[in-house]
Parts: structure tokens; C-alpha cells; sequence
């Protein structure tokens, strides 16, 4: 039995919530990847990130169901904002050209843990917001933790090569994605 018009639109906007969380990934990857990292920490970090990408959510989402109980009426305003506020935090973020900073030791567990953990704090925020919502819990994790282990490690991989000039532009990709997904929440 296939899946229903709604099922699918479920999967489509957790994959995309999923690729514009993980553009932060990519992102930062891109500049802690103009170091030529080795194949050994890539695959430590990204894995790192997936991690804390499904940790985070799901902390969120537990959060977010529990306040839904006494929200239910705004719950939907309430989510929808908070994507909007990511996603223009994040596109501010992106618009004010910074140099990404790749100050990250990456020999030293605890600040990669640090990284992996602050890469993914927006996912935390999304979790929360997507716990407002009847939506399936171990897709979200699922596409965040993959789609944001992936990016992050094509962002790594890809660092010496394109330099930290595409990782703002992906960062801005991101924060409108979940900006207009905030909107469609909202309206």
C-alpha cells in the first residue's frame, strides 16, 4: 500500500526542514574543512553532528509535546513563528558576510562534542516547534541526523576546495527554507 497526499507531504517537509537545519552543517563544515582535514576526522565530525542532530530534535519534541497539552489552540502560530525566527536568524547570520571561524581543535573530543553540539542547537529549536505538530517522530530524527551527518561531511570534504564564500550562501538557503515552511505553519 502506497503513501497517502498527506504522508508524502509530511516527508517532504521534514526533508526539507531536515536540509535547511543541515545547511548549517555544510556551512560551517565548508570552513573548518579549508584546514584539508582527513577522511578519519570528516567522518568524526559529520557522524559527531548527525548525532547531536538527532539528540537535539528529540529533546525539542518532547518539550514541544509536553507544552502542546496547554496550547493546543496556538500551537500551530506558535511553531510556525519559531521556524520563522530561525530561519531569519539564520539568513541574518548568513547576510552579514562574517568569515566562518574555524577555530575548532579537532584532535580533542571535547570541542568536537562543543561543535557538534552548537552546530546543532537550531535543531533543537525545530524539534521544539515540530513537537507542536502531529508529525512522525522517528522520521524527524531519522532525516535530521542523516541529512545533517551528510551536509556536514560534504561541507568537510568540500572546504579546501571552494573556500568559505559558499557556505554563507547555503546558510541563507537554509534560513529561507525554514522561514517560508514558518509561514506556511502560520497561515
Amino acid at each position: 500500500m502506497g503513501l497517502s497526499f498527506p504522508e508524502w507531504g509530511q516527508i517532504i517537509t521534514l526533508i526539507l526542514i531536515a536540509m535547511a537545519l543541515g545547511m548549517d552543517a555544510f556551512s560551517l563544515g565548508i570552513g573548518l574543512g579549508i584546514r584539508g582535514l582527513s577522511i578519519r576526522k570528516i567522518t568524526l565530525l559529520s557522524s559527531s553532528i548527525g548525532l547531536f542532530h538527532v539528540l537535539m530534535p528529540l529533546i525539542g519534541l518532547g518539550i514541544g509535546q509536553y507544552l502542546t497539552k496547554y496550547m493546543q489552540e496556538i500551537a500551530a502560530i506558535v511553531g510556525g513563528g519559531m521556524l520563522c525566527f530561525l530561519g531569519g536568524n539564520m539568513l541574518w547570520n548568513s547576510l552579514k558576510q562574517e568569515e566562518n571561524q574555524s577555530y575548532i581543535n579537532t584532535d580533542s573530543l571535547g570541542s568536537v562534542l562543543l561543535f557538534s553540539f552548537s552546530v546543532s542547537l537550531d535543531s533543537l529549536s525545530a524539534g521544539l516547534s515540530l513537537g507542536l505538530f502531529a508529525v512522525n517522530h522517528f522520521l524527524a530524527v531519522l532525516f535530521f541526523g542523516g541529512i545533517g551527518a551528510i551536509m556536514a561531511g560534504i561541507g568537510l570534504g568540500l572546504g579546501k576546495y571552494l573556500g568559505t564564500w559558499l557556505g554563507n550562501y547555503g546558510e541563507a538557503i537554509g534560513g529561507m527554507i525554514l522561514f517560508m515552511l514558518g509561514v506556511k505553519f502560520i497561515w
